[in-house]
């Protein structure tokens, strides 16, 4: 397989999805002309033309309203938000029309589109380009939420999103965009929606993540190794719907649980995925699950600051070694 960056994976995606149906286009802020803020789009203006990568202004609510009227009437936009900072302008139609639009219409009209773009704290971008905003759009029903971690997963997820027939929406992390990986070169390959994976097995505890968090995670699994615990690393992958069955499982096996995730701890993913956890197999742990979560305040400006706000290979460790008897 060839080895290629993330935002190289999620362009061969967009670039198969978009040969092979022509009801596919993307459009956003600096998406043709500039080739892409992040260059995700490299390339694609000169291949396909300006009827189908189409260059937004800058004006969140208008274009995604546009974009979920095209896809009422049949088309597959791609809507790319510049960060998704910026998603929260447009949040009235992401969670009010377009996630409910199947349902209020009796199924008469569907709504595939995927909303996708930068987010997290990616070094000195401040409070309101930082915003981590998962958590919010997985809260409403009939939303997708998907959030890849590896080069792979990058192009097989946005594939499946894009053909799904449902709005998607879907976050990329700034800071893995330069990340390099092996990536399928087949056409057809697909990461399911709603299916996690485990990508380091373990007996001592699990660590629950997704993400930039879950590169984080993997490296503290092999500090742990060290010191004779066994981690196994899952990748949520997609965040809704989540998939409880693979976590259930490996609760079973390891006993003891921690989440990780580069967002705020009050309502977070961690909070909603431990309840679930909870209900499920309480009786499985031997511990209480723990949580390890970006400090709860706006994000600093500062790099250093911000960085002290992460999740860390220390931090992710120490919360392990309070469960897991040495």
């Amino acid at each position: 397989m060839p080895e290629m960056q993330y935002r190289e994976a999620l362009r061969l995606a967009m670039t198969e999805e978009m040969v092979r149906d022509d009801r596919v286009f993307l459009m956003g802020e600096e998406v043709a002309e500039y080739n892409g803020a992040y260059k995700v789009s490299q390339g694609m203006l000169d291949q396909f033309g300006p009827r189908r990568i189409i260059d937004t202004p800058i004006s969140e609510e208008g274009f995604s309203g546009i974009g979920i009227g095209a896809a009422m009437v049949g088309l597959r936009p791609i809507v790319e938000f510049m960060t998704f900072s910026f998603s929260l302008v447009a949040f009235d139609q992401i969670t009010n029309n377009a996630a409910n639009l199947r349902y209020m219409s009796g199924g008469q009209f569907s709504c595939p589109i995927v909303f996708r773009g930068n987010s997290g704290m990616a070094g000195c971008l401040g409070a309101t380009h930082s915003h981590r905003p998962e958590a919010l759009f997985s809260h409403v029903p009939g939303l997708i939420v998907m959030m890849p971690a590896t080069p792979s997963d990058a192009k097989g997820m946005l594939k499946s999103a894009i053909r799904c027939d449902d709005p998607v929406v879907f976050i990329e992390h700034e800071n893995l965009l330069g990340d390099k990986g092996e990536v399928s070169a087949d056409p057809d390959f697909l990461v399911p929606i709603g299916k996690a994976d485990v990508k380091r097995t373990g007996s001592d505890v699990t660590l629950i993540s997704y993400s930039r968090s879950l590169i984080t995670s993997l490296k503290a699994a092999e500090v742990l190794a060290q010191d004779g615990i066994s981690a196994e690393v899952i990748d949520l992958r997609t965040l809704r719907p989540l998939d409880l069955d693979t976590l259930i499982a490996s609760v079973k096996k390891t006993h003891r649980a921690v989440i990780i995730e580069e967002d705020w701890p009050f309502c977070g993913i961690g909070a909603g995925v431990s309840d679930r956890l909870y209900r499920a197999v309480f009786d499985e742990f031997d511990a209480p699950i723990g949580r390890v979560f970006t400090k709860d305040a706006p994000v600093p400006y500062n790099r250093a600051m911000e960085a002290a706000m992460l999740p860390s290979v220390e931090r992710i460790v120490a919360e392990v070694q309070k469960i897991v008897p040495r």
